[in-house]
């Protein structure tokens, strides 16, 4: 694979993301304020990220012509969404910078190398069996039952996984995601979840940001608690460490989410990572003075990593799209006025002009000089929204 020098990109220069989800827009926004110009690779015309930035290339993520021009636009470029394909990634890299590099996105992109990588780094994870052949099924270990059967591609945000009790239903169910290769994890007794979002340099500079709590429902994060004390010192050291071994591991350059279970008795286990900026990390936007976006920019950019300051106790409420149909199946604008009347509130929406249910049309920061008046105002707003309490 071709490299290509390290070296500092100044504001003026263009910045490419390949994705136009969200992630992307948040990262073409951070770029625009510091200077930079952006190109967007996606073939979504009313896509949220091309529809702000300076370029956008509307063709499919392994489209070569629309590949070739990305890079002919871009002195560096990056990604937003971990099922971009590690060939494309790849393909760029003949071209111009890329960073995370295709290999390290290639681990995330599969369960059982990220499994394998866990390992490696010497980081615990849950226990579990790969499931590739009927071989293998057979073989399966009743000790790692009961479990959660998880496709070893494409799944996130809950997508591709499967509860099983028993060896029949554990063979029924990868029957039901068409026997392609799978992870089986051990259910484990949870108490609760966190992540921790690492910025690594080509320099191998590492920050991170807080250590986050996180409160998923259907298998979406909903809730993301960020002040001191939100875990145990201990434990938010050791999610530190873990984090930035295995980013160390992947040769990792750009921002990583690394997502935990903390178990009943306390104990620390890995469960997945995302090569990208994180719907956990949203909160940094207004309550740290260096937000994931402006970390994604500074590693792909080759500027100096400073280590962010949270000067704010935060929570942060994910805004799905049943939120617009609170009242019955007609779509109606949240009442955001009322929101927004409470102190330390910051809304943040996606441009996506179509509200589904279960879609992430937005984010909602509150921020607060104590952890106590965060929850408070948060609770109301929840409230209001017909958000769940939590």
């Amino acid at each position: 694979m071709t490299t290509h020098p390290v070296r500092t990109l100044l504001p003026g220069s263009t910045l490419g993301v390949l994705g136009g989800g969200q992630l992307g827009r948040m990262f073409v926004h951070a770029a625009q304020a510091m200077g930079y110009f952006t190109a967007v690779l996606d073939q979504d015309p009313s896509s949220p990220a091309g529809l702000v930035s300076h370029h956008h290339i509307q063709t499919g993520y392994e489209d070569p012509d629309g590949l070739a021009r990305l890079a002919e636009l871009s002195d560096a470029v990056t990604t937003e969404f971990e099922n971009v394909p590690a060939v494309s990634l790849a393909a760029l890299a003949g071209q111009c910078p890329v960073a995370p590099a295709a290999r390290a996105v290639a681990v995330a992109q599969d369960r059982a190398q990220e499994k394998a990588h866990f390992v490696r780094c010497g980081v615990p994870c849950a226990p579990y069996a790969v499931i590739e052949t009927a071989e293998q099924l057979a073989a399966v270990s009743t000790d790692l039952l009961p479990g959660i059967l998880k496709t070893a591609r494409l799944g996130y945000d809950g997508k591709g996984q499967v509860r099983v009790k028993t060896a029949a239903e554990l063979a029924a169910a990868w029957g039901s995601v068409g026997q392609v290769p799978c992870v089986l994890e051990k259910m484990l007794p949870l108490q609760l979840e966190c992540s921790v979002i690492v910025a690594r340099g080509a320099d191998g500079a590492t920050v991170h940001l807080p250590v986050q709590r996180n409160l998923h429902r259907d298998g979406i994060l909903a809730v993301t608690e960020v002040y001191e004390e939100n875990l145990p010192p201990a434990l938010a050291s050791q999610a530190v460490g873990a984090a930035i071994s295995i980013a160390q591991g992947l040769d990792y350059v750009g921002v990583l989410c690394v997502e935990f279970f903390v178990l009943q008795d306390n104990s620390l286990v890995v469960n997945e990572i995302a090569p990208r900026p994180h719907n956990s990390g949203h909160y940094s936007q207004n309550a740290c003075d260096v937000s994931q976006f402006e970390l994604q920019v500074r590693t792909l950019a080759g500027l100096p990593l400073v280590q962010p300051r949270q000067h704010s106790a935060a929570v942060m409420l994910n805004l799905l799209g049943d939120l617009w149909f609170a009242h019955g199946e007609t779509a109606q604008t949240p009442p955001w006025a009322e929101v927004l009347a409470l102190p330390g509130t910051h809304l943040h929406l996606y441009g996506k002009t179509l509200a589904k249910h279960g879609r992430k049309m937005g984010h909602l920061n509150i921020t607060a000089p104590t952890a106590q008046q965060a929850r408070a105002t948060a609770l109301q707003a929840a409230a209001i929204l017909g958000i769940a309490p939590f």
